[in-house]
């Protein structure tokens, strides 16, 4: 009885276009990958990396994917003097330029996955006479991130074709460590504006409000976030193996939704855009 049962849900199955296997692994979490991954994010990739992981583990219940999130200078010195780690994920093309030039990260692996923006902030409801970043100086104290984190250095590259670079190293300046710090001081009030990504005031736009995006003809390089492997000697096949899934995971079209949800933009070099308009031109022909 209980065979002829099985063969009428079978027949039910097949005849609604069903595969037995696609059933299964659409109900069942995968189970052949397993081991620990550790992750190295930009900071400002955290709030969207924690969703993604999630989501990640509902299909790969096995594997514990390990953050640690900072600057992405502070990052690449800590894969420099040996700190164990699988993928870095940064916040600028400087650091994991570096890294592949000294043999870290693996050249073949590496993607420009996305791209943000770099805006001037203040605390929700705080008075300021700063309009944009042509007179930021007007401004009695300023959060600014340190030479060595990326948005610190898009807004140094910012105040220098600008013109304002001595005057703004004039101000009575709060360095922070990475984009989270500078952050937190203007959503708390501690200075009256501060330079952040877009996608970091998105996070507690209820603390604070954005006065400016960055000039385009100040801002020349892209604000681009390349992610890649790195050499982790440690790694046993299998924790490579489940790294190697969740880098591939990390550039799915279900993953990139999540990143625009939280203000990302997914990454297209120019001749990808290039091709894309042309197509969209000749279709409309």
């Amino acid at each position: 009885m209980k065979k002829r049962i099985f063969a009428v849900l079978m027949a039910g199955m097949m005849a609604a276009g069903l595969n037995v296997g696609a059933v299964q692994a659409a109900e069942e979490p995968a189970e052949d990958l397993s081991g620990e991954v550790y992750v190295f994010i930009a900071a400002s990739l955290s709030n969207a990396m924690e969703e993604i992981q999630k989501n990640f583990n509902e299909q790969y219940p096995y594997v514990e994917i390990l953050y640690n999130a900072d600057s992405s200078g502070t990052l690449q010195t800590q894969i420099e003097e040996g700190s164990r780690c699988d993928i870095f994920f940064s916040a600028a093309t400087k650091q994991m330029n570096a890294l592949v030039e000294e043999g870290l990260a693996k050249e073949d692996t590496v993607t420009e996955l996305l791209e943000n923006k770099v805006v001037l902030i203040k605390p929700a409801g705080g008075e300021t006479s700063v309009t944009g970043f042509e007179n930021i100086t007007d401004a009695a104290n300023l959060a600014l991130a340190g030479e060595s984190v990326p948005v610190g250095q898009y807004a140094r590259e910012i105040f220098t074709n600008m013109g304002i670079m001595d005057q703004v190293e004039a101000m009575e300046i709060n360095e922070g460590k990475n984009v989270t710090e500078v952050l937190a001081a203007v959503a708390e009030g501690s200075n009256e504006v501060g330079i952040v990504y877009a996608t970091d005031a998105a996070s507690v736009a209820d603390q604070v409000e954005i006065i400016a995006e960055a000039p385009a003809d100040a801002l020349q390089t892209p604000v681009l976030y390349p992610v890649g492997m790195i050499t982790d000697q440690e790694a046993s096949e299998d924790e490579i193996a489940a790294a190697e899934a969740f880098l591939a995971y990390l550039k799915t079209d279900e993953v990139l939704a999540v990143f625009e949800d939280y203000g990302f933009s997914p990454y297209r070099a120019e001749n990808e855009k290039a091709a894309e308009e042309e197509a969209a031109e000749e279709a409309a022909e």
